[in-house]
Parts: structure tokens; sequence; C-alpha cells
């Protein structure tokens, strides 16, 4: 252990100046042992710090290195644990507690008495020691003497006191005068014993000489303490007189702070009313303009939306605890209520009156609109409108009752103004369609009332009667009309029994412009209705206003039906849903006046329906652009379901009148009339398609419809008596073909390739079928040859068989000489004349097929003649150029 000690006294303390007073080695308590080092140290410099240092080896195992260190002050309790029976175990309680086990008890004993001398002589502050033994403890430490701090080390704290300067300088005088003062110590102290004892002989002798001077200084000590006593009387007295002060000043003290309390009652009090007169109290203008502002004139409005501002303003100051129960305050809330209430009404009554007489300024407009495919315009309704948007906002937050009234009432009143001009604007497109004009008659002129605001609005509600018996007589007479068209054939495209060959594209094109020009009226006057009902009604402000508000009333289901909690805004959405509802209630005659328009469309001509899906489709798509949700959006989708479903009907009907079709028994088929009509359809709807948004659905009607044209084309063909059935087929696949290829229909290349592979099988089974066996007689001779050879009979050997020698061959050839096979030719050519349409003019394509399976029996024949019967020079009397020459001049004659 002295080795360690002195090995940690050179390497960690004597280079931070400390001195190593005390060791002991010790592991922590519960853990696995992990040997270390406790120091006690001091330092060499003053002031002393004594401290506790934690010293480990390092993991080399080479040197020590330091850890943690605490200043002994900050130690608390020394635990030994156990003061009678030997315990190597020990705590110290700093800031925390740590718990150590010593390597032996001596070494724990050995530093725990070092810490005790260390803190009875440094410290002012004493250390509980628990559970130590008394006789490691000292019960004092004598000071100013050297004494052992360690138990088991002689290393010694000196504690000693520096002379001064002249202290040394007088030590080396008197050292001086002796001889001996280094040599001799002894002779040296016994000569200083005999100089003490002469001092101090000297000292008493001058103190008995004093004792006069003693009693002087007595009597004057006894002068100054009467002097003491007088002074203290005085202090006394004047201490009495400090108090009456005390007391008065006290006084004067309170009375300072009631006053400085009641200056500053008197600020907040002033602060107070300066408060409620400079935020309740309103303008004399503006108690005017409210009680009798002018509502029609802009500067009337103007000066009527400021007062209305500030009464707002007014009545939602944020009143300071108290305020409320003040009775002015409550008089003035109660006159603020009463002029919000007065003007309210009154702003409810003039808004009334408005919309009441704009839509009789209005209604006066539509004599000269009437005759004209567009819708009058409301922007000068709207613009005069606006002018009250911020008073409608005001109404809106204040007294939301009357802001209902006033909606249901513009509601009513537009509603009645826009289903008459709907209504006559939708009669003049109905007349341009059906191409009438003697129902135009009526829309020459309209009625025009020069009466009173209210007796306009009581026509506004009859008016709806009138336009209803004018669109049933116009109904009739589309539907008369199109009856005469429609008796004039059985197309398959005409959903509603009218020919499409009797409509030429000029009547086409003229419905689709109109179909568009409603619709392109239709919308704007739509958005600028939206637009203003969403400025004017403020349903796109969701500012949070305190306001009276009332259970609106029942509006067939519209956005009002429901209770309003003041002051409480309405979240997007629901604004959004009262914006709709508000359209729907407006325009709630759009959507079947477009269905009404739809039918009568459909009736005319059922390929209306394509320019009405692509139109219609158009529309809805830059409706849903700009808002999904909007009325126009819906109700144009609604209307496109209806046009889409007439669409779907067309087709159905298109595919079941083919399945219905009647061929005549006595004549030629030819090409099919829905094989034609679908060529039309097609050539129409790539036209009305292009670069449509619902290119999909055409599509999809070309696939069901080509589908019933196959099938139904093979059906009649099966059918067929005088023409044959491949003829049928072919001609018609032959026409399908050539317009699917025309028409480069993506959706249906499938079906052209189809298409023209049933064209080629047809054609070749018709040639074969038609041409049969034209030299029968030489057919029937060289079958047998065929069938001796499929026994096993040698090719060459055959000439040798009794029936089919040389000599019966020649027979054979012999009877078809070429006037016969021309002849022959001839009359199939004619046949194959009678079969084939003109339309299709395929004669010249089937006669030379036919050419062609000729040349190839001849070719056969000739095989096998060289095959079967070598050198025996017996040749056909025709050749293949006078089959050629045979057929070229049969086509030619014909």
């Amino acid at each position: 252990m002295t080795a360690i000690k002195h090995a940690l006294q050179r390497d960690i303390f004597t280079p931070n100046d400390e001195r190593l007073l005390s060791i002991v080695n010790v592991c922590k308590a519960g853990k696995k042992k992990k040997n270390c080092f406790l120091c006690a140290t001091v330092t060499t410099e003053r002031p002393v710090q004594v401290k506790m240092v934690k010293v480990k080896k390092s993991d080399k195992g080479d040197f020590y290195k330091r850890q943690i260190a605490w200043l002994l002050r900050d130690l608390a309790v020394v635990d030994a644990k156990d003061a009678i029976k030997e315990n190597p175990e020990f705590d110290l309680h700093f800031e925390k507690i740590y718990k150590w086990v010593a390597s032996s008890t001596a070494e724990k004993n050995a530093f725990i008495s070092c810490i005790w001398k260390l803190n009875q002589r440094y410290l002012r502050k004493k250390i509980d020691f628990v559970n130590v033994s008394s006789q490691l403890l000292e019960e004092s430490v004598p000071s100013g003497e050297n004494q052992s701090v360690t138990g088991g080390d002689e290393e010694v704290v000196d504690v000693y006191q520096e002379l001064n300067a002249r202290e040394e300088q007088d030590i080396e005088i008197m050292m001086e005068g002796c001889e001996c003062a280094i040599s001799n110590a002894e002779a040296f102290a016994e000569r200083l014993s005999r100089e003490l004892q002469v001092l101090d002989g000297a000292n008493i002798q001058s103190i008995m000489a004093s004792e006069k001077q003693v009693n002087i200084l007595m009597k004057l000590l006894d002068e100054a303490l009467k002097e003491v006593d007088q002074i203290e009387l005085k202090l006394s007295s004047y201490e009495e007189m400090l108090q009456s002060v005390k007391e008065q000043m006290d006084q004067i003290s309170e009375s300072n702070h009631l006053i400085h309390l009641s200056n500053t009652n008197n600020v907040k009090l002033l602060s107070e009313i300066e408060f409620l007169v400079n935020h309740m109290d309103l303008a004399k203008g503006h108690i005017k303009a409210l009680q009798e502002g002018d509502l029609a004139s802009s500067r009337g409005i103007e000066a009527c939306t400021n007062a209305a501002d500030a009464l707002l303003q007014c009545m939602n100051v944020a009143l300071r605890p108290g305020h409320d129960m003040l009775l002015a305050v409550k008089q003035q809330q109660q006159r603020f209520s009463d002029l919000r209430e007065q003007f309210a009404r009154r702003l409810a009554s003039h808004l009334n009156n408005v919309f009441v007489q704009q839509g009789h300024d209005q209604s006066s407009t539509l004599a000269q609109h009437s005759v004209e495919l567009a819708l009058p315009n409301h922007h000068p309704f709207h613009r005069d409108l606006l002018r009250y948007a911020k008073l409608m906002e005001w109404l809106k937050s204040t007294d939301y009752g009357k802001y209902e009234g006033l909606t249901k009432n513009y509601m009513d009143y537009l509603s009645r103004l826009y289903e008459r001009e709907i209504k006559d604007f939708f009669e003049v497109a109905k007349i341009k369609m059906t191409g009438t004009t003697k129902e135009s008659k009526k829309f020459a002129t309209l009625p025009r009332k020069e009466s009173a605001v209210k007796q306009e609005t009581e026509s506004l509600h009859g008016s709806s009667g009138k336009l209803t018996g004018s669109t049933s007589s116009l109904n009739k007479l589309s539907v008369q009309s199109s009856g005469n068209r429609r008796s004039q054939s059985s197309s398959l495209l005409d959903m509603g029994n009218m020919s499409a060959s009797d409509l030429d594209v000029a009547d086409r094109t003229k419905f689709d412009k109109i179909f568009e020009q409603v619709l392109s009226e239709l919308e704007p006057l739509c958005l600028a209705e939206q637009d203003f009902i969403s400025k004017f009604f403020k349903l796109q402000q969701h500012q949070s206003m305190p306001g009276t508000m009332t259970e609106a009333e029942d509006l067939d289901g519209g956005p009002f039906s429901r209770q309003h909690n003041a002051g409480v805004p309405l979240p997007v959405s629901s604004e959004k849903d009262m914006i709709r509802q508000m359209m729907i209630k407006i325009f709630r005659c759009i959507e079947p006046e477009l269905n009404n328009l739809i039918a009568l469309g459909d009736k005319i001509d059922s390929f209306n329906s394509l320019y009405m899906l692509v139109k219609m489709s158009h529309h809805v798509w830059t409706a849903q652009n700009v808002d999904p949700a909007s009325f126009l959006s819906t109700t144009l989708g609604n209307v496109l379901v209806t046009v889409k479903r007439n669409f779907d009907k067309c087709i159905s009907n298109q595919i079941r009148q083919m399945e219905e079709v009647k061929i005549s028994k006595k004549s030629k088929v030819g090409i099919l009339p829905f094989v034609a009509e679908f060529e039309e359809f097609a050539g129409l709807a790539e036209s009305i398609f292009k670069n449509a948004e619902r290119r999909g659905d055409l599509d999809k009607a070309y696939t069901k419809l080509i589908r019933g044209v196959f099938v139904n084309v093979e059906k009649v063909a099966n059918e067929s008596q005088k023409t044959p059935r491949d003829v049928v087929m072919m001609e018609n696949f032959h026409h399908i073909f050539a317009t699917l290829s025309r028409l480069k229909i993506s959706c249906l290349e499938a079906e052209k390739k189809e298409a023209k592979q049933k064209y080629t099988d047809h054609l070749q089974s018709y040639v074969i079928y038609s041409l049969g066996q034209p030299l029968e007689k030489l057919n029937h001779f060289f079958e047998g040859v065929e069938a001796r050879v499929a026994q096993g009979i040698r090719e060459e050997e055959v000439s040798y068989q009794l029936a089919f020698n040389k000599q019966e061959l020649r027979k054979v050839i012999k009877e078809y000489p070429g006037k016969e096979v021309k002849k022959g030719l001839d009359n199939l050519y004619k046949k194959v004349d009678k079969h084939l349409c003109e339309e299709e003019n395929l004669l010249q394509v089937v006669w030379h097929s036919m050419q062609d399976e000729f040349i190839r029996q001849y070719k056969h024949f000739e095989g096998l003649i060289a095959r079967c019967y070598p050198g025996s020079g017996v040749t056909m009397e025709f050749t293949i150029q006078d089959i050629l020459d045979y057929c070229s001049s049969i086509a030619q004659s014909h």
C-alpha cells in the first residue's frame, strides 16, 4: 500500500500541488468488484482545501487516472455501518449517497479517522459520524500544534505562523549577541530563559509602579459611565419625541395613500366613462340615416350602409365586467336594438318593393326577346341590387329572420320571372326546330300590364298555365309534322319512326346550332345568377357576428328549413348547399324544359340524340371544371343522363328493327337497308363525335350495332329464297368492309377483319357453287379415274381399264367443243348477273373469280391426262387462252 501511495503522490497529486494523507482500496457495494482508491488530500497552498479523490487504474493497467473529486465540506454523513463488529462497508453522504466496501476493516478505520481529524482541523461545519467507534474519534485537536492526521502514516500536517520581517530582524540580532546560539543550543536556551525571567521581574515592578495611574484611570472610567447615563437619558427623550413624530408621519402617509387611491379611482372611472361614450355613442347623422335615410339613391344607400356599420360596432362592443349592470348602458342598448329593428324592417320592406319593381321592369322587356332565340339580360337588375349587398350582409348578421324572408321573397319573384322567360325561350327554340311559323305569331307580342307592382306580381303567378297550353299545342304540331314525314319509310335509325333519308345535312346542322344556342344562352344566365346570389346574399362570407336569428319557413326542402343559431357562421359546404338550393328554386323549370326539348328533337330525328349527347357532354364537362357541385353542373348532368338514355334507346331500337326486318320473296335482296343505314350512322357519328368527350359511348354503340348487323345479315341470308345465301353474305359483308375501311374506326378493327374474311369466304363459296361442273361428263369421267387411283391402281395403268381407256376419253372430250363451252359460260354469266345487285358492283369480281376457278379445273384435267395417259396425244378441244377470250367477250357483250 505504501508503494501505491507514493506512486499516487508522485503521478497524480504532486502535479496538482496536493498532498495525499490517507488512502483506502474500495469497490462499489452490490456490483462487480472493480477496485479503485479513495484518497484524502489537502492543497499545499493557502487557503487549504481538503478533498476526497477517487482514483482508478487505467484499462491497460500501466498507470492510474483521476476520476472524480469531492470537497470535504460537501460531505454530510459518514456511516460506518457497525460500531462494534468489524465491517468493511461504509457510506459517504454527499449530494448523492456512495456505498463502498473496503479491502480491509483496518484500512476503512484508518480512512475514517483521517476524515474525522481533517474535519476537526479545517472545517467549521462538522460532519456526522454514524456507527463509528469512539476509539477512532479524538475528542479534540489542539490548535497550533503539529499533529498526525492519518491513522497509520507518520506524515504530519505542519501548522505554523510565519514570522514577519521585524520578528526575523530581532531574532537575528539576538542570535548575533550570543556566540553559542548556533553551536550550543542548550546554553542559548538557558540564556534566553534568564533574560526572560529578568524581563518578567521588570514587568511586575512596572505594573506595581503604575498603581496611581490605574486609580486615575478608574476615576476617569466612573466619570465616563456617568456621561453615558446622561446620554442614555437624552436618547430616551429623543426616542419619545421621535415616536410621536412617527405617529404623525403614519397618519400623513395613510392620508396620502387615501388621496392616491381616490385619484386612481377617479382616473379609472374617467377611463370607463370615456370608453362607454366613445364606443356606445352613435352620431346623430347615423341615427337620422337609419330612421329616414333614402334607400333609393346611391348617396342614401351609402349613408345607410355607414350608419348600419356604426350601429353594429356599437352593439358588438365588448363590454367590460359590470357595464351591463349600468342603467345608462341598458338604456343605450335598448335604443340600439330599437334602431336596428326599425331599420331592418324598413330595409326589408324596401328590398321587397325593389324585387317586385325589378320583376315588373324585366317582364316588360320580354316582348323584344320573344321572337329571338335569346334570353333577356339581367345584368342591370343585378347591378342595381348589388348596391344593397353590404346592407344585406348587415341584415344577415343582425336579423337573420328578415334576411331569410327576403331570400324567400327573392326566390319567389325571380322563379316566376325566370319561368316565364325560359318557357318563352324554349317555345321559340321548339318552333325553330320544327320549322313551323304558324305558332310564332303567338310570340310576336306579349301582353304588357301597366298596373301597379302588386298586379304584376299576381300576373307572374298565372303565367305558367298559358305557357303550358302553348307547349302542348306545339308538341301536337311537332308530332303531326313528324308523323307525315315518317310515313314515307321505315328506317331502322328512326327512333320516332321517321325516315332518316328524308332529312338532309342542313336540317341536322340547323338542329345542332339551335341546341347549342339554347345551352349557350342558359349557361351564362345560370352562372350570372349564381354569382349574383353569392355576392348579394353574402353566401361566401364566413364572418361570425351576433344577431337575431329565427327558424325559417319551409321552402320546399330549401336551404332555410332549419334553425340557425345567432352568431354561428355557416360552414362552406352549407353555404354552397344554400346557393345550389336557391338556384334549384329559381330555375326549377330548366330541367323539365330541357327534357321536353330533347324529347322533341328525338321525335324529329333520332340522329339528333348524337348531336345532343356531344353538346351536352361538352357543356357538362365545362361546368364541372368550374364547380362540380354547382346547380348548372348538376342540372346539365341530370339532363345528360336523359340524353344518354335516348341514345342507348336509339341503338337498341336499331338492333330491334334489324331483327324485325322482312325481305321480299320475289325480288333480289341486295344491300340490306340496315347495312346501308349503319354506314350512314357511322359516317354521321364520326363527324359529330370528332374530338368529343363521350367517344367511349359511341364505341360501345358501334360494338352493339356491328354485332347486330353481322347477326341479322346472316339471318336474312338464311331466310332468302330468291337470292342465294352466299350472295347476300358476300355483298353485304363487302359493303361493311368497305365502310369500315373508309371510316377507319379504331374500335372496329377486329370487325373489319372479320367482315373481310366473311366476304372472301362467301365469294369463294358462291363461285364454287355457281360454277359447279361446267364439263359435267368430263368431271364424272375423271372422278372415276381418281377413284381407281385411290383404290391402288397406278396412274399410268388407268388407261388399261376398259371404262377409262383412251377411246372413252376422246369420246367425252369431243362432247365439249369450244362453242359449247362458250355457250355454257354465257348462261352462267347471265345467272350470276341476276343474283347480284347493281349498287355493290361485284359482278366483274365474281366473274373473274369464276374464270380463275374454271381455269383451275381445266389445269387439273390436263394434269390427270398427262399423268394417266402419257404419250396418248389426247388434249382438250379448247385451251386456257380460249377460256380467257370467252370470258372477256362475254363480259364485254353484257
